[in-house]
């Protein structure tokens, strides 16, 4: 039995997120059913890093998948790709260890989410940006940005529906956001990431850059631990999972 690892990236637009679904058009659900062609009908389970949402993005994720076949790599990924819609492709394959897991594994995570900061719409941009109409303080955003790097309690940051029980710390390395045009570019690097955390947190910063907020809020929405202190969570079409460290 091999081990393959692959690093594959997507468009999430036309997705119903990554996790196969009944009867819905998912991520695992077209890469397992490629698998399935090349073995020749029997089932291989694919296990990512971690599951996206609807509509979310990834530059950068990493899957890893067990096989009889013995194939040269470069051949895996021009097999695989063959059968994948133009919205999915698997750009590395490489042979991992008996023991890699590719969600198990991972040290590091990191995504980025781009809000369009303007008016008037831009329809080419709609599935891969938040457009945000409002005026923004840029310089509170990126003071409110370095009170939450470092290891903290994010449970006022994650969704109420998040299943996974346990400790809610997580240690994030980096939480930047800066201006180029229109775009603003926001950059979460950490350990670890909780349900829907990334666009709870982008859309506590679009408050602070309103003047909704004052950045030193960040400090007392850690202490309390309740999601209900914050508003809606952002759209999923800004959001892209763009890399995967391991060990």
């Amino acid at each position: 039995m091999t081990k393959i690892k692959c690093t594959i990236s997507y468009d999430g637009t036309n997705f119903s997120g990554f996790q196969i679904q009944p009867r819905q058009r998912t991520v695992q659900g077209e890469l397992e059913k490629a698998l399935r062609r090349i073995h020749k009908g029997e089932h291989i389970r694919i296990h990512p890093s971690g599951r996206t949402d609807t509509g979310v993005h990834a530059k950068g994720q990493t899957i890893h998948f067990e096989t009889t076949y013995q194939l040269p790599l470069n051949n895996w990924k021009m097999a695989i790709n063959t059968l994948l819609p133009g919205d999915l492709y698997v750009h590395e394959v490489e042979e991992a260890d008996d023991a890699f897991h590719a969600r198990y594994d991972v040290v590091e995570k990191e995504y980025h989410y781009y809000v369009w900061n303007e008016r008037e719409k831009d329809v080419f941009k709609q599935h891969y940006y938040y457009q945000f109409p409002y005026q923004l303080n840029m310089d509170a955003m990126q003071r409110a940005c370095a009170l939450l790097e470092g290891e903290h309690d994010f449970t006022t940051f994650s969704s109420a529906k998040a299943s996974i029980k346990g400790s809610k710390i997580r240690n994030m390395y980096e939480v930047s956001c800066s201006r180029e045009g229109s775009t603003i570019e926001f950059v979460f690097r950490g350990s670890g990431f909780l349900y829907n955390m990334v666009r709870i947190i982008v859309g506590a910063l679009l408050d602070i850059g309103q003047g909704k907020r004052n950045p030193d809020d960040i400090e007392e929405l850690l202490m309390r631990k309740d999601r209900r202190l914050l508003g809606d969570t952002v759209p999923a079409q800004g959001l892209y999972l763009w890399n995967v460290t391991y060990k």
